[in-house]
């Protein structure tokens, strides 16, 4: 789930030093080859925000060679080419995300084995919009009540409904058209948030305690879009609703997936951290049954 405008700035504003970053770990091509992976979507996917950067990747797709992909083809010997990038749309499938990134299917042939992603989040600004608008309205009410809620209702959720769930189905029927060999499996979102506010939370993620449940069903709604549009397209949906439950940007450091807003480690906030995202792999590993 990367949020294109937090991705875009960032890593504008730290392409000088972010070079220095990126000479100290490559892709360890070494590895025996079990089959040709692609790797497509969003931040989730990307890792937007872990060190160290991907060499191989535009700075602007803040792509970090601790994301998930990377650690499954590592255990898998998987052989991975990685498209992922973060603030990717579903429109970034079938178009160029920024100059000189092509659009992710280019990477898809009749030879490709396995496909994973994350995409669905960024469409209609769905993540950044309704965290920012919760965000602010949670400061304003001093995280008491619900005044997203209030303010926003079905905003989101509908925009999920009249927009975001076919746009994923039919990026995903243009992935199995470009790679009809392969197994294609799309993951859900980690759980950003609790079911119910967490005492302290709001210091880190100040959202009011009565809009926490109202972003977790938010949440919810997309990832259930998500699962339909995998479940209609003959894709393999990878459910994280379990098992990262417990792990939301909540909780402490080595608890938690996903960082919060303030006082975290990553340097693009909301996002998946390192152990998140071996988690995530450790998940498709187990969903895919592969080794």
């Amino acid at each position: 789930m990367s949020m294109r405008v937090l991705t875009r700035g960032l890593a504008a504003a730290l392409a000088a030093g972010a070079l220095a970053v990126l000479g100290l770990t490559a892709p360890d091509t070494a590895q025996a080859a079990a089959g040709s992976y692609v790797a497509m979507g969003d931040s989730y996917s990307a890792a937007s925000g872990v060190l160290p950067l991907d060499p191989s990747a535009s700075l602007l797709c803040v792509r970090s060679t601790a994301n998930y992909p990377h650690v499954l083809a590592a255990r898998t010997g998987l052989a991975l080419k990685d498209v992922t990038c973060g603030g990717a749309e579903t429109s970034d499938f079938a178009g160029s995300q920024y100059p000189g990134v092509a659009p992710q299917l280019d990477a898809l042939s009749a030879s490709t084995d396995l496909v994973t992603m994350t995409i669905g989040g960024n469409d209609n600004n769905t993540f950044i919009d309704a965290i920012l608008a919760c965000g602010s309205a949670g400061i304003v009410t001093a995280g008491f009540g619900h005044p997203c809620k209030t303010l926003y209702g079905d905003t989101f959720v509908d925009q999920v409904d009249n927009g975001t769930y076919q746009a994923v189905k039919s990026a995903l029927r243009a992935v199995h058209a470009k790679a009809p060999n392969a197994r294609v499996a799309i993951l859900g979102y980690p759980w950003i948030v609790p079911a119910t506010a967490v005492p302290g939370c709001f210091v880190q993620l100040p959202i009011a305690s009565g809009d926490i449940p109202y972003l977790r069903d938010l949440q919810t709604h997309l990832n259930s879009a998500v699962q339909r549009a995998a479940n209609e397209t003959g894709s393999t949906y990878v459910d994280l609703s379990a098992v990262s439950d417990g792990h939301d940007a909540c909780r402490p450091i080595g608890t938690r997936w996903i960082e919060p807003v303030l006082f975290g480690t990553n340097f693009v906030p909301v996002h998946p951290n390192a152990l998140g995202e071996s988690k995530m792999a450790d998940r498709t590993a187990a969903v895919l049954g592969l080794g």
